[in-house]
């Protein structure tokens, strides 16, 4: 472990597509990514390496794969676009590499990509087409680069891709907790903020955690509804410092965000951001978590 001056953000232009969706996911890399630049956030941009073909085979059916990289068969967008496609490999690549990244520096990385843990085996969902939590796990475990790994899935929405998967490769070396399966009423923000230590402090057998910071719990979000911007900010500190007092290295994404206009889900992916350099950059003060808009 070392001193981080900036945060490791794993990001490339590839990693976009435009699709006409209620769903922002396939450009908000590009859009994320500029906010941070523009607010003059604390990031290192890398371009990330995409999976390979095996990698993506490794956890999904191959014909599956074979399918939708030729546009043969229907993405999480419901389409067959090209340019989807093309980007898969490297939104997957973002998160193997964060989850790279943060393994030798033993704190934090970022891609800043969604749309994985409704993918299944051999069938896209809910815009996910590779589960690309479970592409990273797998490929690290193949390099040998861990025994264990964790899955902090705080979406909205229950990970069932993830959990099916896992179940069918029989990943018990994998920490799955899927927040979604439990919570999703205002009255339970106090219950699951408490809660996060644990969650977290669970996981420190891992030699890593993946952790899905959506921002579709949002008590405005259209798919969401329970938690304020404030509680969202909340949640993010507690799972950083968590992360750091257990030792375990955190790899983290954007998952959900359906508020328009975009604005206001970069403003929750922004506060995320901000926790995340409050404790590993700034020695875990909790101003912006404290301080961040309702």
């Amino acid at each position: 472990m070392h001193e981080l001056a900036l945060i490791p953000v794993f990001y490339g232009e590839a990693m976009n597509a435009s699709v006409d969706s209620f769903s922002p996911s396939a450009a908000k890399p590009r859009a994320v990514v500029a906010d941070w630049r523009e607010r003059g956030e604390p990031i290192e941009v890398i371009a990330p390496t995409p999976v390979a073909v095996e990698d993506l085979k490794r956890t999904h059916d191959p014909a599956y794969v074979d399918g939708v990289l030729r546009g043969d068969l229907p993405n999480g967008f419901g389409t067959t676009d090209a340019g989807v496609a093309a980007s898969l490999p490297f939104t997957c690549g973002a998160m193997w590499c964060a989850a790279r990244a943060a393994l030798r520096n033993g704190r934090v990385a970022v891609a800043p990509c969604s749309g994985f843990h409704h993918a299944r085996h051999a069938r896209a969902g809910g815009y996910c087409t590779f589960n690309g939590l479970i592409v990273a796990a797998q490929a690290l475990r193949a390099a040998g680069d861990v025994a264990r790994v964790g899955i902090l899935d705080f979406d909205q929405h229950y990970g069932d891709g993830t959990d099916a998967l896992i179940g069918r490769h029989g990943l018990d070396w994998i920490r799955h907790y899927t927040a979604g399966a439990e919570y999703g009423d205002p009255t339970q923000v106090e219950a699951f903020l408490a809660r996060i230590p644990a969650l977290v402090g669970a996981m420190r057998d891992c030699d890593v955690v993946l952790y899905q910071a959506g921002a579709d719990p949002h008590i405005d979000d259209p798919l969401g509804g329970w938690m304020t911007t404030r509680d969202l900010a909340e949640r993010d500190q507690r799972v950083f410092e968590a992360a750091a007092t257990a030792g375990v290295p955190i790899a983290w994404n954007l998952a959900g965000g359906y508020q328009t206009p975009l604005r206001k889900v970069l403003d929750i992916h922004h506060n995320t951001l901000r926790a995340c350099a409050n404790v590993y950059l700034h020695g875990g003060a909790r101003a912006a978590a404290r301080s961040a808009a309702r």
